[in-house]
């Protein structure tokens, strides 16, 4: 037998991890029955793999397989599985976020992971009047931080833990609704490309983007994994916000259409 030869069976197992590690980032999404026959071993063996390199950050392990951290399998994963991707990137976004956020003023914070990292960041601030469809976020909310706090009624997505429906409230039961303003939205999207912001659901798309026609001002919350990436949806031309928070710089191609639309690139 060749000994240079360098068959999967024959791999060494920190050699496989590796192997492992870098065909989930190919394939985006992958099954544990799937990976133990592409690599010849064992099902238990693949599930020790996967556990070791989720607490090492390079995949997201799921019920039943494994998501990469960076791909677009993410992006209609559950809550709890987003929630453990890019977690530091998102709470330094969050930090710079919270410091556009004035005492005594009026938000809107969309669905998502980041924007629930807004919330933890806003544990200083007061007097906020705040209007979400983020089902998670009236928890992460210390009652010292707001004096108002709306959620946005709809169809509750489950995968997402948010509801989609109108950006609109009504002062009684079937009455007309009350035109409602803010003084920041802070958005958290699915992608940034130069012809604007995307997300994967049609109606997640809608809110957004109504969320942000109410706004005096609009931050896009996106970290750096999701630039020069297009989803499904469109939400928005990048001229329609003021700032992108991102948590490194965007590359040339990205930054030129950013500052052509006069968008403010913020990075911690």
């Amino acid at each position: 037998m060749d000994a240079s030869g360098s068959s999967t069976k024959r791999r060494l197992p920190a050699g496989r991890k590796a192997d492992l590690a870098a065909y989930v980032e190919q394939t985006g999404q992958v099954t544990v029955g799937d990976l133990a026959e592409h690599f010849a071993v064992s099902i238990d063996t693949i599930r020790r793999d996967l556990d070791q390199l989720d607490r090492e950050g390079v995949l997201v392990r799921t019920h039943g397989g494994a998501v990469s951290a960076t791909s677009g399998a993410l992006k209609d994963k559950a809550l709890d599985v987003r929630m453990r991707v890019q977690t530091e990137e998102k709470e330094r976004i969050a930090r710079v976020a919270a410091g556009l956020v004035d005492d005594g003023s009026v938000i809107m914070l969309n669905a998502g992971t980041t924007t629930l990292a807004v919330a933890r960041a806003l544990r200083n601030h007061h007097d906020l009047t705040i209007a979400t469809n983020n089902l998670r976020i009236p928890g992460e909310l210390s009652p010292t931080v707001f004096r108002d706090l709306y959620v946005f009624g709809g169809a509750v997505r489950s995968i997402t833990q948010a509801t989609t429906g109108p950006v609109a409230f009504t002062m009684t039961a079937g009455g007309p609704e009350v035109d409602i303003r803010c003084d920041l939205a802070l958005i958290a999207v699915g992608a940034v490309d130069e012809a604007g912001y995307s997300t994967s659901n049609l109606g997640d798309a809608a809110m957004m983007s109504e969320m942000i026609e109410r706004a005096e001002r609009t931050a896009i919350l996106a970290d750096s994994t999701k630039l020069g990436r297009r989803f499904f949806a469109q939400i928005a031309l990048l001229e329609r916000a003021d700032y992108l928070i991102t948590d490194a710089p965007p590359e040339p191609r990205i930054a030129a259409a950013l500052a052509q639309a006069e968008v403010e690139v913020l990075t911690p």
